[in-house]
């Protein structure tokens, strides 16, 4: 049985209704004025619709002899209706041709190739071959190459390149181009570059592949050079180019070549445009994508789709939301149901931090009819780990399940990355475990969730099982696994799998990577370890790692070092907010006020101002923010009457204040109550009076927890049988029964 090329159309009825009323003669008469014996040069006139309904008539046996479709005429009906998409009729059509001629096999195999049934086209290729009532001509072989090309079956297109070269097909600089660009996308790029010196005519399009392959191989020079010596440099010659830099990482060279293609007066179309946009967001140019979006007004391109989504994108990678809500709201309302539009703007909102907002757009989204794809579910899960809304991130994981989407690598990955950002790991877990595909990103999201739940032997073991599973780590996976290390002090294991990251996986150690390590000497209180690994590696130049070395410091009372880190810190001009904070806090901690006040003096002369420290938590879809001291919640009277009993409660059971870590120069009871109604406690204390008995609690904050926090919590935990999880700027806190899963390494 010949094989299947396109899923089988439903075998129609013996006898058609206009057969069973005995008119069909009649009808045909009249509609086309046929009779027996007429020429087939007339019915080829005929529409396809027409033609169709000849042969459906003919299944009724009337005209049997006469209206069967001639090889010619299906070839024309297969054309249109693979146009069409309608694949179910045109495998109809081709099951009923009797004698299969090259134009039926070209329309066939060619519609398969433009339409992406790769596997199907390539299954006719094989049929016609079988058959051998035709030879393949060139659009066939391009065609069934293309399809290699698009499913990557190397083997195959050797073998009909083989084909080709054994019967003596004439190898026109179309087909060397379908050869060339199948072994280029296979990766065969070796056999690309010797078919590519042995080509005696080259066009644009067999130049354009070349430094394509090159870039792809990640030969820049090379491409460049190819780019250089090409003498048909066309607008998508340098669309090749400018892409190519850009997605490899050369981003100011790609700019380079974007000047350079300005000055020679090509006319840009709307693939330079969209790449020019990319390139201006990547590299936050703002006044370069105005520049551009002049130009698109000029040329009447605004109305393109992919013009219009790279715009926007641009728009929010700069920090212009407004510019790319402008464009957004310009769009068409007949076209804006395309879902990249609606995606861009959604995922443009939780790049920059305003989840709210892309929550809100994605509800208008569906108000408005739009469907939600995977890329729009997936930049809303983002935007719901971001703030920690677990209930409406339960929705977005709902709608996955109502649409039918599988949990796919990228969307399974968004869902287990909200559910352990939201405090969920637990669900993130089975997330994980259900997932249809697992990729390095599903792996390296888990792992990292149970890093930043301070769960790092469970991390390190899901990293061995990942191994196991023959599944390579990226730079993000050794990120993910030294963070766990550095969380539960695993010192030995951290510095054996730095060693292994750049021995076994070839992984050049970047900031994050070194940052991991200085982390993790100095939680131990290796800090004499942690400094000579700066200095070691020559990454002095990096505030990042005075400032972890600054926190380590703090934590251990190393004054010595404190004021290293500062010094460097004060020399590279990095020295934020926060590393302000943590010096002047721990001058304060050991009574050094005059120290402490002269920090302060710098801070305001430098403009630096501290980020006030908030928390929030979120009930029945509504989020309730506190700061320290803060008396603007309505039901602020009752949270801090409920409060101070709670902190009576608590000292009854062993409960006693930090007051050292007080930063203001003040008598010891105002030490007190200044502690006391830190933002966390007052989100707590909330929680607990509008929620039932044994109701888990989940507090997000925007700073690390204070060690003060950190104490009341554990007893607080054991206090009202609660178990109590509060996100901070670092990790996850589990409170239970007076212990918290950090261990009080943190």
């Amino acid at each position: 049985m010949r094989a299947a090329l396109i899923p089988a159309l439903p075998r129609l009825a013996a006898t058609s209704s206009a057969a069973a009323s005995g008119r069909t003669d009649s009808r045909f008469a009249r509609r086309g004025k046929l009779r027996r014996g007429c020429s087939r040069r007339r019915l080829s006139c005929l529409c396809p619709a027409a033609l169709l309904r000849r042969r459906r008539a003919a299944r009724g046996g009337a005209l049997e002899a006469c209206v069967a479709l001639a090889p010619h005429e299906s070839a024309s009906v297969l054309r249109l209706l693979v146009r069409w998409h309608n694949f179910h009729g045109a495998r109809g059509v081709f099951d009923e041709t009797p004698r299969r001629t090259a134009p039926v096999w070209t329309s066939t195999i060619a519609g398969c190739a433009r339409r992406g049934r790769y596997a199907e086209g390539i299954r006719a290729f094989g049929e016609m071959l079988a058959e051998g009532g035709a030879m393949p001509n060139a659009f066939v072989l391009a065609a069934v190459v293309r399809c290699c090309a698009g499913i990557g079956d190397v083997e195959f297109g050797k073998r009909v390149h083989g084909w080709m070269l054994r019967n003596g097909v004439h190898l026109d600089v179309v087909l060397c181009n379908a050869v060339l660009d199948m072994y280029a996308k296979c990766g065969q790029l070796e056999r690309a570059r010797r078919l590519f010196g042995a080509m005696a005519e080259r066009d644009a399009v067999t130049w354009n592949i070349a430094i394509s392959a090159s870039i792809q191989a990640g030969d820049i020079l090379g491409s460049m050079q190819l780019f250089d010596d090409s003498p048909l440099r066309d607008t998508t010659s340098w669309n090749t180019i400018i892409s190519g830099l850009m997605r490899s990482g050369h981003a100011t060279e790609a700019l380079n070549c974007l000047r350079q293609m300005t000055k020679t007066g090509l006319v840009f179309n709307h693939y330079t445009y969209s790449t020019a946009f990319a390139l201006a967001g990547m590299l936050l140019l703002p006044d370069l994508g105005r520049q551009l979006h002049g130009r698109v007004l000029v040329a009447s391109l605004e109305s393109d789709a992919f013009v219009q989504s790279s715009l926007m994108d641009m728009y929010c990678k700069c920090g212009l939301l407004e510019a790319a809500v402008s464009v957004f709201d310009r769009w068409s309302p007949l076209t804006r149901d395309m879902n990249f539009a609606w995606s861009t703007m959604i995922t443009g909102y939780v790049q920059n931090g305003r989840e709210e907002e892309a929550l809100e757009l994605f509800r208008r989204m569906l108000r408005e009819g739009a469907i939600a794809d995977r890329f729009t579910l997936t930049s809303v899960a983002a935007a719901c780990a971001n703030a920690g809304m677990v209930e409406q991130g339960r929705q977005v994981h709902g709608c996955v399940e109502k649409l039918w989407y599988g949990l796919d690598a990228p969307l399974a990955s968004a869902i287990v990355d909200m559910y352990a950002k939201c405090g969920n790991l637990e669900d993130a877990r089975s997330i994980f475990d259900t997932a249809c595909t697992k990729n390095v990103a599903v792996w390296t999201s888990m792992l990292c969730s149970y890093a930043s739940h301070g769960q790092g032997r469970m991390a390190i073991e899901l990293f061995k099982r990942m191994r196991v599973e023959k599944m390579t780590p990226n730079e993000i996976t050794l990120v993910g696994v030294l963070s766990a290390c550095s969380h539960v002090g695993l010192v030995s294991e951290g510095e054996l799998y730095f060693k292994q990251m750049q021995e076994e996986y070839g992984i050049a150690p970047s900031i994050e990577h070194y940052n991991c390590i200085v982390d993790l000497y100095g939680r131990s209180g290796l800090l004499d370890k942690a400094k000579n690994f700066i200095e070691g590696n020559n990454i002095n130049h990096e505030a990042i790692v005075w400032k972890t070395l600054l926190s380590a410091c703090r934590l251990h009372q190393h004054k010595a070092y404190a004021k290293l880190a500062s010094e460097n810190l004060f020399r590279l001009e990095q020295c934020d907010a926060g590393s302000y904070v943590m010096l002047s806090n721990m001058y304060a901690t050991n009574n050094k006020w005059r120290d402490t006040f002269e920090l302060r003096v710098a801070m305001r002369e430098r403009k630096v101002r501290k980020q006030p420290g908030q928390s929030w938590i979120h009930l029945k879809n509504t989020v309730h923010t506190f700061v320290a001291g803060d008396a603007s919640h309505p039901q602020s009277t009752e949270i801090y009457a409920y409060l101070e009993k709670l902190v009576e409660r608590l000292k009854e059971i062993g409960y006693t204040s930090r007051t050292d870590l007080v930063v203001h120069d003040v008598e010891e009871e105002q030490r007190e109550t200044a502690l006391m109604f830190h933002s966390e406690k007052l989100a707590i204390a909330f929680g607990i009076i509008s929620t039932p008995s044994g109701t888990p609690l989940r507090i997000f904050k925007n700073l690390r927890v204070c060690e003060d926090c950190h104490e009341a919590i554990k007893y607080i935990s054991q206090a009202t049988g609660r178990e109590i999880i509060v996100r901070d700027l670092y990790r996850f806190h589990h409170f239970k029964d007076a212990r918290c899963s950090c261990e009080d390494f943190w």
